[in-house]
């Protein structure tokens, strides 16, 4: 008989050896590994057979920013099933549950990070942002136009600067979309912590011409890492967060006066990063968009109560069939008015139908309305459309660019 509830304190150490076995020990090896340091015994939902932990799930608790506003997430983890247990829908029962437990919650939203995005995209999840990887050398680095003089750079001990980079990245992820509020463990898992071969990390800060902080680089440094005689080193962004476009000038220029450093790489930066724009040659930023995180709508008339909004309007959204959620489908009234959203159950028809995936990826700002009914992802009226795509349009592209 299998029961699917959370793990105990006493049962982790087999989540441990679930995870390192699944995910062939990129996280570690053993009972404790980074997948059982950083979660806890109640973010859990597990299969059992027995004693014995069959199926492994997470779901930590975390905020996100959904454009401007704060908004209770999910973020789903540790998902794994030994092969012996495989094909008997054991994670459809558990993602079930959890479903009921995250709205139950008070968590509307959810997000993961996919192994395999087959298997998150038949439970209504929607890829809602990508990772955009630059990888450049400093030779090739010259910007359109000189960072301001009166911008200066300087490097920081990571620990004295910390109270800096927090402040910075609040402000500067207040109107965004899907960034998370970092605690520290997501500073140090992301940004601060050691990784093998990459070397110390090392953080510089931007001030303006008054002094203010406003920008910073966390970075690696290492040497014999490019094939090359004269620049042989290569830098590793971990985070480059600026206020304003001088600082992100400012930034650039810093990195590109490492004349040892053959490759700088940057794996995560968001999709609309103005570095194209600020760039000589931006072709020579090699710019390659991968997948980033899945993201989906668990409560529909929560999450749109939730959301910023930028333009005042009414509109009947319809969701379609949801069988992990059922309690979303129907016809959903939205009502805008000075950015305060109000959302009621409505029988009147739906001016723009959607699934809970298409719907998901439209809330997320990553998808416009228009794109998704142009591919039959998204039904109505052409006023109708336009109405949804000025309604759910965000002030910047989703980004995430913290695994969890």
């Amino acid at each position: 008989m299998i029961e699917i509830r959370p793990a105990l304190e006493s049962e982790m150490g087999q989540i441990g050896l679930m995870t390192s076995y699944v995910y062939g020990g990129a996280f570690g090896d053993g009972e404790d590994n980074l997948t059982t340091r950083n979660n806890r015994p109640e973010w859990t939902l597990c299969a059992f057979d027995g004693s014995a932990l069959v199926a492994s799930y997470g779901a930590i608790p975390f905020t996100m920013r959904a454009n401007g506003r704060a908004m209770a997430m999910a973020g789903v983890t540790i998902v794994g099933t030994l092969p012996e247990y495989r094909r008997q829908g054991l994670l459809r029962r558990i993602v079930e549950q959890s479903f009921k437990d995250m709205k139950a919650r008070g968590q509307t939203v959810a997000a993961l990070w996919a192994s395999q995005a087959a298997i998150y995209q038949r439970y209504g999840y929607s890829l809602c942002a990508v990772q955009r990887r630059y990888e450049i050398d400093t030779v090739d680095m010259t910007l359109l136009a000189e960072a301001d003089p009166d911008y200066e750079v300087r490097r920081a001990p990571a620990a004295d600067a910390m109270p800096i980079l927090k402040d910075l990245y609040r402000t500067f992820i207040a109107d965004r979309s899907l960034y998370l509020h970092r605690s520290t463990p997501l500073w140090q898992a992301n940004v601060l912590g050691d990784r093998d071969g990459e070397g110390p990390v090392h953080v510089a800060i931007c001030r303006n011409g008054d002094g203010e902080p406003v920008g910073y680089a966390v970075y690696t440094l290492r040497e014999s890492k490019v094939d090359h005689l004269a620049r042989g080193q290569e830098i590793q962004i971990r985070d480059l967060v600026w206020l304003d476009i001088d600082a992100c000038r400012a930034l650039w220029a810093f990195i590109g006066r490492h004349d040892l450093v053959g490759r700088v790489v940057w794996p995560n930066a968001p999709a609309d990063d103005p570095a194209w724009e600020l760039f000589a040659e931006p072709r020579m930023l090699n710019a390659q968009d991968t997948e980033g995180v899945y993201f989906r709508i668990v409560d529909v008339a929560g999450a749109l109560a939730e959301r910023g909004y930028d333009q005042d309007g009414e509109l009947v959204i319809g969701v379609g069939p949801d069988r992990e959620s059922p309690w979303n489908q129907g016809n959903w009234r939205l009502s805008v008015s000075g950015g305060e959203a109000e959302v009621q159950a409505s029988t009147e028809p739906a001016d723009v139908q959607f699934s809970i995936k298409s719907l998901s990826s439209a809330f997320s700002g990553f998808r416009r309305v228009g794109q998704l009914a142009s591919w039959g992802l998204a039904e109505g009226a052409p006023d109708a459309i336009a109405s949804a795509d000025a309604l759910f349009a965000t002030r910047h592209a989703p980004h995430s660019p913290d695994h969890f």
